[in-house]
């Protein structure tokens, strides 16, 4: 989730954007465990450089997990599988 106003990091973000923003993360967890079927939802967030934040904006990584995969999600030197990530992302918009 991103706001839409900059905030550089959760340090310097708008407390009302910081509501909003986890407000909308909530929501789009809950629809994860409900369309996905997954177990468990992780909300990751970075602040700084030496936390391993690489986009300079606030934002929320809202990850869907199974009770297999590891508890925290790695830094991924590679990128998703496209053709997965646009599939999780009709089943979240279509409710299928």
């Amino acid at each position: 989730m991103v706001p839409r106003r900059h905030s550089e990091n959760l340090v310097e973000i708008d407390p009302e954007d910081l509501t909003k923003t986890f407000v909308a993360a909530q929501r789009l967890a809950a629809r994860m465990k409900e369309r996905l079927g997954v177990e468990r939802v992780v909300l990751w967030n970075s602040c700084g450089e030496a936390a391993g934040q690489v986009v300079m904006h606030f934002h929320i990584h809202v990850i869907p997990a199974d009770s297999d995969d590891p508890t925290r999600p790695p830094r991924l030197d590679v990128a998703a599988d496209k053709a997965d990530i646009a599939a999780a992302a009709a089943r979240l918009r279509s409710g299928s």
